[in-house]
């Protein structure tokens, strides 16, 4: 079946290449394939990785995250320097005088305002609109200007000039309301003063976030104006395209020609140009995943950014063999607190170690629905908290990663990837079969979940529906689950796929009893993971309510002692996970790359896996151990850097 296989793959591989095919200039520095096509350039409205992963090479917020450091530190980027007040609300940037834009132009303060002001729109609807709800005001700014909107709507005019202009009339009140509401000033061109309306710790986390990035208005606003029919704010992409957009970031764009490729170089007026090591870099759309592979293997890309390709667990266990080949000079090097990509730039070439899996900021889990009755009207059994623990006992979690994933992705007994963010301390979570270690301590394990039903009054002969949503390999891993439930508690599951839209709608409007789900955390803080259980929030499919775990929460949102804050959210995710399990996590994510480690360096191995591509050197032939350069980190890093981050 492979053999037959093989012809249609390389066909596909020739097809992806072949978007070089036409590319009159040379060869980029850097060729990598982007997980997906770039939905949108407007940092505002970006939510996709693939998104964001570009905007960081054509745009710079305010900070940066240290990514090739352990700790994921924040450090200077358009701000060299900042200070924080006592009460942790008000934030004083100051901005570097060598700070451009790509056409020469000074980068100010006021085009941070513009940019977060775009952002706080309810015109734009941003999926991160919220991270900005932090700011003073900006809820109120945000609610007046909803007002406004529904009252231009249900207004009378006398005809269609008056309309036009009561949009416009419309828009400069807003202008007015921002600069009267919201607690952003620009007291000079290099000075940004941002007032929050509580603390938030993780603040500066969140400003490295690309969509705090900001934008040229001068270019911006000749795409946008009032929609005289709703007063809203129409916006075309045009100011997105290659040789148009102005950007300030390591690189500008020089083309994107839509399905087929981007080009980028280096941007002449970026501060820190002298400490790229690349001049250029080419993007191809090669959607194809095989196709991605093949195309790494022929030479014509560098760096494959999430390897998909369906036998992609054979290539980790391909690199797992070439590792136990070296395993004694691979503890010697480990003993040297080297990391992953440093140990296999180390060991001899082999096409094999050119696969990484790294672990990720993300967690694979099952939801359950925890209101009292089910959609239709039976009570629910998921809504005794005795009954969701016994099922998450008896998750086979170990044969999941290991059998269906097999992508060396760890079993995860927690929501918050552990070591992921610095400070904070995981709780142990709740012992599954997963962790036993004999058949005696799985059998106490069982016996415990069958007799945490028996006490919440329910038979063992109850059907429990698992939905989950095609492709990605859902499917196996809900028989895993299924079997497990039918083998140690003697429950049968139906197993409930649907299509990925209706998956979605039935899990947001709570029509499910148990379901799929995943998540990968936005920011270096705890509450990037335990937030999506508040009670009230969006992201809550669980309909999960528990006043201690919201009280908790609630509490550190205004605790200023980063040691007693970090100890509330671990008892926050204690409870979440050893006590109420409105879900039960199964394995935490890993992404998996592919490039050859004696070629490229500047990748980092950070569970938080934001990769920066500016940051990639291109070493000699690939052909033995190289070393890298020294890795500069900027003339901006070594400035004083304000209160530290909890």
């Amino acid at each position: 079946m492979l053999r037959l296989l093989v012809p249609i793959v390389l066909l596909l591989a020739l097809v992806g290449v072949s978007v070089f095919s036409d590319n009159p200039a040379p060869r980029a520095d850097l060729v990598f394939i982007n997980s997906s096509d770039v939905n949108t350039l407007d940092p505002q409205r970006m939510s996709w990785m693939h998104d964001l992963r570009t905007a960081r090479l054509l745009f710079q917020p305010l900070v940066q995250n240290d990514v090739l450091s352990d700790d994921f530190d924040i450090i200077p980027g358009v701000a060299e320097s900042w200070e924080i007040s006592d009460d942790a609300r008000t934030y004083t940037f100051h901005l570097r005088h060598d700070a451009k834009w790509s056409n020469g132009e000074p980068v100010t303060a006021e085009d941070f305002r513009y940019s977060w002001r775009r952002a706080m729109l309810p015109d734009l609807v941003s999926d991160y609109v919220a991270m900005f709800m932090n700011i003073d005001g900006a809820t109120e700014f945000y609610d007046w200007r909803l007002a406004q909107l529904d009252a231009f709507s249900d207004r009378d005019f006398a005809n269609a000039s008056e309309r036009q202009q009561a949009a416009y009339d419309l828009w400069d009140e807003t202008h007015a309301q921002f600069d009267a509401l919201v607690g952003m000033q620009a007291p000079d061109p290099q000075t940004l003063v941002v007032r929050l309306s509580k603390p938030v710790p993780y603040f500066l986390d969140i400003c490295a976030f690309g969509v705090f990035a900001p934008v040229y208005e001068p270019l911006v606003a000749q795409y946008e104006r009032p929609d005289p029919q709703t007063g809203r704010l129409i916006r075309r992409p045009g100011w997105t395209q290659g040789g148009v957009l102005i950007s300030n970031g390591p690189f500008i764009l020089t083309r994107w020609r839509m399905k087929r490729d981007m080009r980028l170089e280096k941007n002449p007026y970026f501060w820190d140009r002298d400490n790229i090591a690349i001049d250029s870099i080419d993007i191809p759309s090669i959607n194809d995943p095989n196709a991605g592979v093949l195309a790494y293997q022929t030479g014509a890309v560098d760096w494959i950014a999430d390897v998909t390709a369906p036998y992609r667990g054979e290539m980790v266990a391909q690199k797992l063999e070439y590792l136990a080949e070296h395993a004694e000079q691979v503890e010697q090097l480990r003993a040297q607190g080297l990391d992953q990509f440093s140990i296999d730039r180390m060991l001899p070439p082999d096409p094999r170690a050119h696969t990484h899996a790294v672990s990720s900021f993300g967690t694979y889990f099952y939801n359950f629905n925890c209101k009292p009755f089910l959609p239709d009207g039976q009570p629910n059994p998921f809504a005794d908290a005795r009954v969701r623990r016994a099922f998450a006992m008896c998750i086979d979690k170990r044969a999941v990663a290991d059998q269906v994933r097999r992508l060396g992705e760890p079993v995860a007994s927690t929501l918050i990837p552990p070591g992921s963010i610095g400070g904070y301390t995981s709780p142990k979570g709740l012992p599954s079969i997963s962790d036993a270690k004999t058949p005696a301590e799985r059998d106490a394990i069982i016996a415990q979940a069958q007799q945490l039903i028996s006490e919440a009054g329910y038979p063992q002969d109850f059907v429990v529906t698992l939905s989950f949503n095609k492709d990605a390999g859902h499917d196996l891993i809900a028989q895993t689950v299924a079997k497990s439930w039918q083998k140690y508690l003697g429950i049968q599951t139906r197993l409930d796929q649907k299509e990925i839209k209706i998956f979605r709608d039935d899990l947001k409007d709570k029509r499910y009893m148990t379901a799929r789900a995943g998540w990968f955390g936005d920011y270096g803080d705890p509450t990037t993971f335990l937030d999506i259980n508040y009670s009230t929030d969006g992201n809550n499919d669980r309909a999960y309510n528990n006043p201690v775990f919201d009280d908790l929460l609630d509490r550190a949102s205004v605790e200023l002692d980063p040691e007693k804050r970090m100890a509330m959210l671990s008892e926050a995710e204690r409870i979440l996970i050893e006590e109420d399990l409105p879900l039960v996590p199964i394995f935490h994510y890993a992404t998996i790359y592919m490039f050859d480690p004696h070629k490229i360096t500047g990748l980092s191995t950070h569970p938080r896996t934001k990769q920066n591509a500016y940051l990639i050197e291109v070493l000699g032939d690939g052909k033995g151990p190289e070393q890298p350069r020294p890795m500069h980190k900027g003339n901006g890093h070594d400035q004083s850097r304000g209160e530290p981050q909890s």
